[in-house]
């Protein structure tokens, strides 16, 4: 089993290709198109929901099937055709980070089950030897870390900046930013939601920086 390298990769502005049109080609799109990436997509059809965002001018399609040459330039591939040759011929083709859906074997990275909420991202990953409990730990996770945590860090996320720019005893400002992400905070957004976590850390900085 390979041991893979855990990554977080930043797409903004990068050539991304995806090959393939269908369902699965869209969720990969839309995802790629999430984390800023310049996507193209080759493929003879499209979704409607694709269809949709090139119109849009999300993504630049090339209406054909694949060919070599295809890849030039590409940051990251995606193979997610239906066609096993396909997939195989791109997989084989591609001089850089190459993603084929299903098949492992055929690729250097593959993609874990995710949990997004607002800035933070939880990756869960099985290295391939049970996909379904990866979906089912992401599931336990979304329960675990619901939505009022994306806000939460929204929220942090300026106090941090504050406490950057007006706390300048270094020793005192970590302390101050482990106090906000304590057991007790994190307990009472879990428990109650965003606004009472965010009372509770007001009231914990009163005096330590200006809001």
């Amino acid at each position: 089993m390979t041991n893979y390298y855990p990554a977080f990769i930043n797409l903004c502005g990068k050539q991304c290709v995806v090959v393939g049109g269908g369902k699965v080609a869209e969720r990969k799109v839309l995802t790629l198109l999430d984390s800023g990436a310049a996507v193209k997509v080759i493929s003879p059809a499209l979704t409607d929901v694709l269809e949709k965002q090139k119109d849009k001018g999300r993504i630049r399609h090339i209406r054909r099937n694949y060919r070599s040459g295809d890849l030039k330039g590409a940051f990251l591939v995606i193979a997610a055709t239906s066609d096993e040759r396909i997939n195989r011929k791109v997989s084989d083709d591609a001089p850089c980070l190459v993603n084929v859906v299903d098949k492992p074997e055929m690729a250097n990275f593959i993609v874990p089950s995710v949990v997004n909420r607002g800035p933070m991202t939880i990756a869960v990953s099985t290295s391939g030897a049970s996909p379904a409990i990866a979906r089912a730990v992401r599931k336990e996770l979304e329960l675990l870390y619901n939505k009022d945590f994306g806000q939460f860090l929204d929220f942090l996320k300026k106090l941090r900046k504050r406490a950057i720019k007006e706390i300048t005893d270094k020793k005192a400002r970590e302390r101050f930013l482990k106090g906000v992400a304590s057991k007790e905070v994190l307990s009472i957004l879990r428990g109650k939601g965003f606004k009472e976590a965010k009372e509770k850390v007001i009231n914990k900085i009163q005096g330590s920086i200006k809001l």
